[in-house]
């Protein structure tokens, strides 16, 4: 073999083992990744956001230093508003919402400024049910009872299920519920409810309810009125499930519609547009702290339910959300329009 032979034969090799290394460096993340939690310090957004936080890192190839900052406003539209426009799309920037922001382009009263079928879609870290709850003095203690008389509920911001979930309820099942709106976010609503201010609370996730407020079910504090989701929670048998008491098919598809983001709770998103490799990198991590012995310890201890999602089947759920037939979503623009 000649020399010229056998050096082409080492750099073709090297470069083999290059190419592997390219691809891992295009998708790697290094440094700081802001993870922006849009709600307020305390609540449901952001204890499962620092959950995440804590553990994702070892798992994202790069392995950056993972900051939670808290981005409350508008229950959620603000840091959704800033992904879209502000955020890098490197990789290190991504955010955990409520569900509100998703639907807010389809069915708000007002042009956000986004499409969240466009972002970049991490995963779930769970599945979830949305509750109207209120605390254990309320005259009222069932859902029928809220057909008979008005109960007033604490609304975080247009676009929050907060506004929205009562509205709807309203319309479709005669309920007279009562927003009281402005809160800022969680830990505001639960003090006006222990204060009196509010009756209760139509829109939190079971979720966020079991890891702020644990002593409010295990001590029956408060009496849940419904269930808004598209399944009912094991946990609560006895109450009632709105899907179940929607009377024609027309409201069981604008309940489809409200009511996919239960499907894929806790959900972590990055802007538009992220690279593939980058994508791919976090999705990955996500997937593999979802199992990781040292996450799910501290999940338990934070009474915080893992039934993931991955950030291709939320993508999914995102993009079909957004293929809504057309009068679904005016029907649903129309009945929660203030």
């Amino acid at each position: 073999m000649t020399h010229r032979r056998l050096r082409l034969l080492v750099a073709t090799f090297v470069m083999s083992l290059a190419v592997p290394a390219l691809a891992q460096d295009a998708g790697a993340i290094t440094g700081t990744l802001n993870l922006y939690a849009a709600g307020t310090a305390g609540g449901g957004v952001d204890l499962f956001g620092r959950l995440l936080g804590r553990h994702m890192g070892r798992h994202i190839a790069g392995e950056p230093n993972v900051v939670v900052q808290v981005m409350p406003g508008a229950g959620g539209i603000r840091a959704a508003n800033f992904l879209a426009q502000q955020a890098p799309r490197d990789g290190t920037a991504i955010a955990i919402f409520a569900g509100g922001p998703i639907l807010e382009p389809l069915i708000g009263d007002r042009n956000p400024g986004y499409d969240m079928s466009q972002f970049t879609w991490i995963g779930a870290i769970s599945k979830d049910v949305s509750l109207c709850i209120v605390r254990k003095e309320s005259p009222v203690k069932l859902f029928s009872d809220a057909t008979k008389q008005q109960v007033t509920v604490a609304g975080t911001g247009a676009g929050s299920e907060t506004d929205t979930f009562p509205l709807v309820l309203n319309d479709l099942l005669g309920s007279k519920f009562k927003v009281i709106t402005g809160y800022l976010g969680s830990q505001q609503t639960i003090m006006a409810i222990e204060s009196g201010e509010v009756d209760g609370r139509c829109g939190w996730s079971l979720s966020s309810l079991k890891s702020t407020k644990p002593d409010w079910l295990s001590d029956k504090r408060v009496h849940v009125l419904v269930q808004m989701a598209l399944a009912k929670s094991p946990e609560l048998p006895d109450v009632p499930l709105v899907m179940d008491l929607a009377k024609s098919e027309a409201d069981r598809q604008l309940l489809t519609l409200l009511l996919g983001t239960t499907a894929m709770a806790r959900p972590f998103v990055a802007p538009p547009g992220l690279p593939e490799a980058k994508t791919r990198n976090l999705r990955r991590a996500f997937d593999a702290t979802m199992t990781d012995p040292e996450f799910l310890k501290e999940a338990a201890i934070m009474r915080a339910d893992v039934e993931p999602t991955t950030g291709e089947d939320v993508q999914k759920l995102v993009a079909a959300m957004y293929s809504t037939p057309k009068p679904v979503v005016e029907r649903a623009k129309k009945l929660i329009s203030p």
